[in-house]
């Protein structure tokens, strides 16, 4: 088996190469990634020791440079977590979260198309569904959920998902689709809540909340996401989307006190900021489809992953710091500064 992955120098879709050579030893990973400010090429030292795993440096939104990279490899899957996806920074800029997310999409698909593959796989997220109402903990998004975006970043998400269906329907392209709630683990960016407010709490500085600190999120521990992907790969219906989902609802404000508390420091580095525009309230995702026909279930409970989160980032210091200089650091400020 040749799989190729997009986005394998970013969060998830590190750990989802982990997982490979862990699981899967036998495969051949073709990994590529245009080593944004989010991607960390050192993220994969330990991957290039393996004789089955080659990089590429290339942005899938370049339709000549992904077509050579198919035409020498012939991978017989592909699984696209390349994307913009960051909502804070969707609402600055659009423009490239619609290239990547939805143009980016299309250039793999076609190039699928011409060299034959088994399956496409689109990693998707919950936020194509809007929010739910946080009076109404009995709702949970399901599959079948119309899609009611907030955001560019979602919006772009959402635009995908139809195409990759659309692709399905008139191509006979061979896909299947997973939707996520929100991913923490080794390797995220430290835009993103927890690994920002561990390494922002680990050096005493202030902790910016929106708002209230309210909104609820459905977390999921991100090995356990990469299981519901290899799962859905070898098990799922072509021309289907599954929610993966964590069951495990926190307000962001109760994550930062975990995290605060974790590391013994005190409440009063928290800091509140203007709300995001368009916040959407609360995610929550029904994950059983996934868990009737994938034999898929999350292992992970909030109050150990999270455990093993912060003792991760507390060991790769150095790997937040080589994230957290030059531009990431402008732009940091540029938004939470003058809040």
């Amino acid at each position: 088996m040749k799989i190729l992955v997009t986005g394998g120098a970013g969060f998830i879709g590190s750990n989802f190469v982990y997982l490979l050579l862990e699981e899967r030893p036998e495969w051949k990973i073709i990994c590529v990634d245009a080593l944004t400010y989010a991607a960390n090429i050192h993220t994969l030292n330990d991957a290039f020791k393996s004789p089955n795993f080659v990089f590429y440096k290339e942005d899938i939104r370049n339709r000549e440079g992904i077509s050579a990279i198919f035409e020498k490899e012939r991978p017989d899957v592909v699984v696209n977590f390349a994307a913009e996806s960051h909502v804070d920074r969707s609402i600055e800029n659009p423009a490239i979260f619609l290239e990547t997310n939805i143009i980016g999409t299309a250039v793999l698909m076609d190039a699928c198309r011409k060299y034959g593959i088994q399956r496409f796989h689109q990693v998707g997220t919950d936020e194509v569904y809007g929010d739910l109402p946080l009076d109404r903990p009995d709702l949970f998004f399901h599959e079948d959920t119309p899609i009611h975006t907030s955001s560019p970043y979602s919006t772009s998400k959402a635009s995908a998902d139809l195409l990759v269906q659309a692709y399905h329907r008139t191509y006979g392209l061979p896909v299947t689709i997973s939707r996520c709630s929100n991913n923490y683990g080794p390797y995220q960016f430290p835009e993103k809540l927890i690994p920002l407010m561990i390494n922002n709490a680990s050096q005493n500085k202030p902790l910016p909340v929106y708002g209230e600190g309210l909104n609820v999120r459905d977390w999921l521990y991100v090995k356990d996401h990469c299981y519901g992907i290899l799962a859905v790969l070898e098990k799922g219906r072509v021309g289907e989307v599954y929610n993966l989902g964590g069951h495990n609802e926190k307000a962001n404000i109760e994550i930062v006190k975990i995290i605060l508390s974790e590391l013994g420091k005190p409440e009063s580095l928290i800091t509140f900021v203007t709300d995001r525009k368009g916040h959407d309230q609360r995610y929550a995702i029904d994950p059983g489809k996934a868990m009737a026909e994938l034999g898929w279930a999350p292992t992970t409970m909030f109050k150990d992953g999270i455990k093993l989160t912060i003792q991760w980032y507390r060991e790769h210091m150095d790997w937040m710091a080589e994230c957290t200089s030059g531009g990431y650091m402008k732009y940091y400020e540029e938004m939470y500064g003058n809040r």
